[in-house]
């Protein structure tokens, strides 16, 4: 695992630079809009550059060189960071540029982490892929502890500009980690085969991810829960941080406190499992961090103060690296690896079309539907008043409540599921007949 855990070094140490700018703008565009909607737009356009590129990427991954790509990928999300300290340092940055820039970079960022996840399987055996999973989880939630923290210290003391800088340094780590390492990369197809792949129509070979999915009944059941899981748990963390500014007037330092604890739970999560190598069968590691997450929504929706919110997020994020490294693993073993940029890609692409749409439709709910419903005067106030308030935020509370709940329940239809909890045995690993 040396060549693996250098990279992974390198991911993390940029992670953290980026998700500190991450952090910034969120309390930058709050000061300026108080608007959940605004703060879930900046996900939408994300999300939604990336329904139109995430193919295409597949398809790169799957044919050039992995180790280019995914510094090609960090190059292009560095130089989109660089043109927003640009904007900002002449006063020239306004909201909507902030929806154009991050779209532009998150498409350079998923050539990068397509090109990372489609290499794993030749950098590690079997037996190491749910270990790998988990110290991937290890840096997201690495960067979700320290990055709130940091940039709420330095963000009076440097400024945006200032962070930024930080991000860029950080993104030069990662790009000379992956430029002194070897990566193996697939068998590619013979020349028949290849000129029978050129052939094909742009078109098929676009959707080759989807129909490869769509036709495997196991991998299409797989993936029909783990996306009813999605948009529920994408529904909670989009109100999420519009829910702890509203009822907390705007303290950037509560926020940042309770990401922290929701990176503490995510580092802990992974780093059990990063040490042992998972359940048998995966499926119900899957299962067993659905019910986690849901229960810890529950109690973050019940909650208004952060003595409830902070050991609830801990719990709910303990549990995303155990259901997230069990479900990539089961997915590293049954894909042949000269498909999985493809067929990731495609897996990926549902999930960033739930999440796309969550975020259109999150910010509309909790301003225009939950938290007027939630004032006194509301018409659900006089049923979860009493437990929820009715002050700014108890809408979204509600909101992000009821997302927990229905998390749950797709965990419970899951464990009931007999196809569903046999879906590993009846998928051949990658290589069996």
């Amino acid at each position: 695992m040396k060549t693996f855990t250098f990279i992974w070094f390198g991911q993390m140490i940029s992670t953290i630079g980026s998700a500190m700018t991450v952090f910034a703008f969120i309390l930058w565009i709050w000061e300026r809009t108080e608007s959940a909607t605004t703060l879930t737009l900046f996900g939408f356009f994300s999300e939604l550059a990336l329904m139109f590129v995430i193919l295409a990427t597949g398809i790169l991954v799957d044919r050039f060189n992995r180790q280019r790509l995914m510094i090609f990928g960090d190059i292009g999300a560095l130089l989109s960071t660089i043109f927003v300290a640009g904007l900002y340092v002449t006063h020239w940055l306004e909201i909507w540029h902030l929806y154009i820039i991050v779209a532009v970079q998150t498409c350079f960022s998923q050539i990068q982490n397509l090109a990372y996840s489609a290499s794993i399987a030749l950098l590690l055996p079997k037996q190491h892929l749910a270990r790998a999973g988990a110290m991937r989880t290890i840096v997201n939630y690495s960067a979700t502890i320290l990055a709130p923290g940091l940039a709420g210290i330095l963000y009076p003391l440097i400024g945006l500009s200032g962070i930024i800088g930080i991000d860029v340094l950080t993104a030069l780590v990662a790009i000379a980690t992956l430029g002194v390492v070897q990566i193996p990369q697939p068998v590619q197809p013979d020349s028949d085969t290849a000129d029978a792949a050129n052939a094909a129509s742009l078109w098929h070979k676009l959707t080759f991810g989807l129909r490869y999915i769509w036709q495997n009944s196991n991998l299409r059941l797989l993936t029909l829960t783990f996306s009813c899981f999605w948009f529920f748990h994408q529904l909670g963390e989009y109100v999420f941080k519009p829910m702890i500014l509203a009822r907390t007037d705007g303290s950037a330092l509560i926020l940042g406190g309770v990401s922290m604890a929701a990176g503490a739970g995510g580092l802990m999560g992974g780093g059990l499992m990063s040490l042992w190598n998972g359940f048998q069968p995966r499926i119900r590691g899957m299962l067993l961090g659905f019910t986690g997450v849901g229960i810890g929504k529950i109690a973050v929706g019940l909650g208004s103060i952060p003595l409830v919110w902070i050991p609830a997020r801990v719990y709910t994020f303990i549990n995303v690296p155990i259901l997230l490294s069990s479900s990539n693993a089961i997915w590293y073993a049954k894909i042949p690896p000269s498909l999985q940029g493809r067929v990731f890609a495609a897996d990926h692409l549902i999930g960033i079309t739930i999440s796309a749409f969550t975020a259109l439709i999150a910010g509309p709910l909790a301003d225009t539907v939950f938290e007027p419903a939630m004032q006194p005067n509301g018409a659900l106030s006089p049923i979860f008043g009493s437990l929820l308030g009715t002050d700014a935020g108890a809408g979204m509370s509600l909101l992000h409540g009821m997302a927990g709940l229905a998390t749950l329940l797709v965990a419970i239809v899951g464990f009931r599921t007999q196809p569903l909890r046999q879906v590993e045995a009846n998928l051949p690993d990658q290589g069996a007949g």
